[in-house]
């Protein structure tokens, strides 16, 4: 039986209702997602203070920022706080996930909730509180050894660059290693049982079964956290800004590539030169990104 015509057009405006309920997102998206990204992709080649008139300045901020001794130190400081709070938090989060998945712990419900716990923190208010843990004469740490008897004078915790960074990395450690162990465990649960059977039948203990089937099964979980964590440390801004002056102190070795951004933008009013460091900034978090998956599917691409 042929579908007549006015049954074409009524098919046709049922499939444009489609199109009606998908729209608010492409236009929201477009507005606050590509519009900006374009925008800024713009203004790199631009010079602009936010008053005057905006001069075509070509590629002059693109050579500058090559040159720029400051901007590099804030990608090593960012890669070197990333890699110090991701290490520790994948290898724990990857032991805590066996615990709970492979033994009989009593209580995991109520470990789950306290190690999740830190990530609905804000990030600002963590770093506000060990502010006042180590900062100052009179932080809450020094008076605290003060009154112990321990330290006989005050002890200046954050003039020290290697305890800076190790406090940053701390938190970022302490607020999200909760977050990954769920989302490894959540991997965990879409491994086919029947394997593990197969591997208990053939001998493997536990341990074996975990690193041998779990693991490289939950390999694109892994590969999902190393990808959005990259991305989450290349734009850590609020923990390290509160945590001293918001300049990167002692030394700038807490200033971060976010951190420097914003300064220029905000405290030296070069918007052009601060969009070139965002569009640099999203190249290195893309090509780290990219390295990252090449090495994590190593053995795939080998044996394609």
């Amino acid at each position: 039986m042929k579908i007549t015509l006015k049954r074409k057009r009524k098919l046709h405006n049922k499939a444009n209702w489609g199109y009606c309920a998908i729209a608010p997102y492409f236009i929201i998206f477009t507005i606050f997602g590509l519009y900006p990204i374009a925008y800024t992709i713009f203004l790199s080649f631009q010079s602009w203070d936010g008053v005057r008139p905006q001069e075509f300045f070509g590629t002059g901020n693109y050579v500058r920022l090559l040159s720029d001794e400051v901007f590099l130190k804030t990608i090593l400081n960012t890669v070197k706080i990333w890699l110090a709070n991701f290490i520790p938090q994948i290898l724990i989060a990857l032991v805590l996930s066996a615990l709970f998945s492979l033994s009989k712990i009593k209580g995991v419900k109520f470990f789950k909730t306290a190690f999740y716990l830190p990530n609905l923190i804000t990030a600002t208010s963590v770093g506000l509180m060990f502010n006042l843990m180590f900062n100052g004469d009179k932080s809450v740490v020094n008076q605290l050894l003060l009154n112990l008897g321990i330290i006989s004078d005050p002890i200046s915790f954050l003039t020290s660059t290697g305890f800076a960074q190790t406090v940053v990395s701390y938190i970022q450690w302490w607020m999200w290693f909760g977050y990954t162990t769920i989302i490894v465990m959540a991997g965990m649960t879409t491994v086919d049982t029947q394997v593990y059977e197969a591997a208990m039948v053939d001998g493997a203990n536990a341990f074996h079964t975990y690193i041998k089937i779990t693991l490289p099964l939950i390999k694109p979980t892994l590969i999902y956290i190393m990808i959005t964590s990259i991305i989450g440390g290349m734009q850590l801004f609020d923990v390290p800004t509160v945590l001293t002056d918001g300049a990167g102190s002692p030394q700038k070795s807490i200033m971060t590539s976010a951190m420097y951004i914003y300064m220029q933008a905000f405290k030296y009013h070069n918007y052009g030169y601060a969009s070139t460091a965002c569009v640099g900034l999203l190249l290195i978090i893309v090509f780290l990104s990219i390295i990252s998956f090449r090495i994590m599917n190593r053995g795939r691409y080998d044996n394609d």
